[in-house]
């Protein structure tokens, strides 16, 4: 008499996760390849060591950063991250670093687009930083060498806020009343890549607002301060003139009023 075993409802439960999960881990365990590296005319691929030659600064922290994750399909010339993104590197070296034979994303962010295609149409919104026109680079929010790539992140001192405040000064106060909202870093009223709202704000007029300030018991009721504000957001926004114009603090009015 042979025993055949029984696929029972849990059995396949708990196979299909335990499946999907091996498939989790070998998708962050494995480097992923960029296909097309940007190209530089009679360069060769020389791999990362010859990079860390030179760019100490840059390579002794690459390791633990995302874009580390980042290879060329050739495998004989072992870690190739640095030249994914900048190019093949035997002219540069071999100039011993000058300028113009090695890509530099900073002076543009096409090398950035080849991953990160979704930005390229952000930043072409109504409202944008000004990436496209040249005005500004990815780098000066991002640090592509370590950790997440976002600057204010990880073990960094640098906070997301400070980021945005070395361009946007006026917003950084020290304010006695500072808006909460400031607390939990820029991007949660702001798309830094772009909008179609102004000043690239996430939602158009008082729906920014509602999401965090919540409504009354009863529908089209708003409260703040005591007082019902029902009728006031179809007047515009909340940061209109005479309101709460002062949205990122004020050394006046609890209620951010200049």
């Amino acid at each position: 008499m042979k025993l055949r075993p029984r696929l029972t409802q849990n059995s396949l439960l708990f196979g299909g996760v335990a499946a999907w999960g091996l498939l989790l881990i070998s998708c962050v365990s494995v480097n992923r390849t960029m296909l097309a590296p940007p190209f530089i005319a009679g360069a060769e691929f020389v791999g990362n060591k010859a990079c860390t030659e030179c760019h100490e600064d840059q390579t002794g922290h690459f390791d633990g950063s995302s874009h580390a994750r980042l290879a060329l399909a050739d495998a004989k010339l072992g870690h190739t991250g640095c030249e994914a993104c900048h190019g093949a590197g035997s002219l540069h070296v071999k100039a011993g670093g000058s300028k113009g034979t090695i890509v530099n994303p900073q002076q543009s962010p096409e090398t950035c687009y080849q991953c990160h295609l979704e930005k390229r149409g952000q930043f072409s919104l109504p409202n944008a930083h000004a990436v496209a026109s040249g005005q500004m680079s990815c780098g000066e929010c991002h640090d592509p060498h370590q950790g997440k790539a976002v600057k204010g992140t990880g073990a960094s001192l640098h906070t997301q806020a400070e980021s945005c405040t070395e361009c946007h000064t006026a917003q950084k106060g020290p304010f006695i009343f500072k808006h909460n909202a400031m607390k939990e870093g820029c991007t949660s009223c702001h798309n830094p890549h772009g909008s179609v709202n102004q000043k690239m704000l996430n939602a158009p007029d008082s729906n920014l607002c509602l999401q965090c300030h919540a409504t009354g018991s009863s529908p089209g009721q708003l409260f703040a301060g005591g007082r019902d504000h029902a009728g006031n957001p179809v007047n515009g926004s909340c940061w209109v003139a005479g309101c709460h114009e002062a949205v990122h603090g004020s050394n006046t009015s609890h209620a951010l009023r200049y």
